[in-house]
């Protein structure tokens, strides 16, 4: 008789809150697209060899620096952020650079949320997403480590 394999599925009980590791990303210089993408797979657990698609398996994530972040081409004047309140004529546009000026931090939400899956656990990895315009952030107790691209 040939011995059975079983395949691993993760349980969330397997993966309490506090056990998650916590990473920073430094997004002075870095490409917006790329990091996202990057810090995407962190925040789903795709990096572990533990991922299970229907389990939030994901660490935390730290960004700082992020009114320094880098882009290609014409993005920031040809890129355009629309916003819609529900009223009649009250459709909000900005551009990449008006939005890297008052709000650099959701600049790149926006970027990872549309990274994400549209489900119930994207909407519990973003909540490990924490972004900060300057270089301090208050997370120092959590030992965060240094993630490279």
């Amino acid at each position: 008789m040939k011995p059975v394999m079983r395949t691993y599925s993760a349980k969330p009980a397997d993966f309490p809150i506090q056990d998650r590791k916590w990473y920073i990303v430094d997004a002075e210089k870095m490409i917006l697209g790329r990091m996202a993408v990057r810090i995407a797979n962190i925040l789903r657990g795709k990096d572990k060899p533990t991922y299970t698609p229907h389990v939030d398996t994901g660490s935390f994530v730290v960004v700082i620096n992020a009114s320094k972040v880098k882009l290609t081409g014409n993005k920031l004047d040809q890129k355009i952020y629309y916003k819609h309140t529900g009223y009649i004529g009250s459709l909000k546009s900005a551009t990449l650079r008006e939005m890297l000026e008052k709000k650099p931090e959701e600049v790149i939400k926006k970027a990872v949320i549309r990274m994400l899956p549209k489900n119930k656990l994207s909407q519990a990895s973003i909540k490990k997403l924490k972004i900060y315009p300057g270089s301090d952030h208050p997370h120092a107790a959590q030992q965060p480590v240094t993630l490279e691209f």
